[in-house]
């Protein structure tokens, strides 16, 4: 974990303003803290970087925490840095982190999408959909070689925005194609869009 200011990590800055704390996914395995240090403190003042890794082989696991004094930082830093790559050509992907584990399960903004075109990737599932309010979460579906899965999902702040989500864009096209029922070459199904349920 990358630390400043003494090498201690706080829970709340000098300034008594809260900490922005950002999650950063699908991370290359051998990017470090010191290589998100280098791209994120070009934003502002990060607190503390911390890349998970496993607890016994100590691999990245592909995701990390970034904690900025200033939540106006986190913002511009999600603006700016979203989907860029950090190395190779693998673009990052930036969240709000979710402390609050009964908001992921409990299903209320989040939606399902599946029949997605293999061109579709994080970012324009993010642009898409993020026209219908703000977004905590998204992703596609990837195979183990970074190949779409041709479903993803997407995770609103509100109900409301999922649900106009789903009225917009339920039956509609992304990028231009429709999209192929699997074992059917000629029939076309639209793109698909359901809400979650918490089990």
């Amino acid at each position: 974990m990358i630390t400043t200011g003494g090498g201690a990590s706080t829970s709340v800055p000098s300034s008594g303003l809260p900490i922005a704390s950002l999650y950063v996914g699908d991370l290359q395995p051998d990017v470090t803290e010191a290589m998100l240090f280098e791209k994120f403190s070009q934003i502002g003042p990060v607190l503390s970087i911390r890349v998970c890794r496993d607890i016994v082989t100590r691999r990245s696991l592909g995701y990390a925490y970034i904690n900025f004094q200033s939540p106006a930082d986190a913002e511009r830093a999600m603006d700016t840095l979203n989907f860029e790559p950090i190395k190779g050509e693998r673009p990052m992907r930036i969240m709000w982190t979710q402390r609050d584990p009964s908001l992921r399960r409990s299903g209320v903004g989040n939606i399902f999408i599946k029949n997605l075109d293999k061109s579709i990737d994080n970012k324009a599932l993010y642009d898409t959909f993020g026209a219908f309010g703000k977004i905590l979460s998204c992703k596609i579906a990837n195979d183990d070689k970074g190949n779409s899965l041709g479903y993803g999902f997407v995770h609103y702040e509100k109900q409301e925005s999922a649900d106009q989500a789903i009225e917009q864009l339920n039956g509609k096209l992304l990028n231009d194609k429709q999209v192929s029922n699997a074992g059917q070459s000629n029939s076309f199904t639209p793109l698909f869009l359901r809400k979650q349920v918490a089990s």
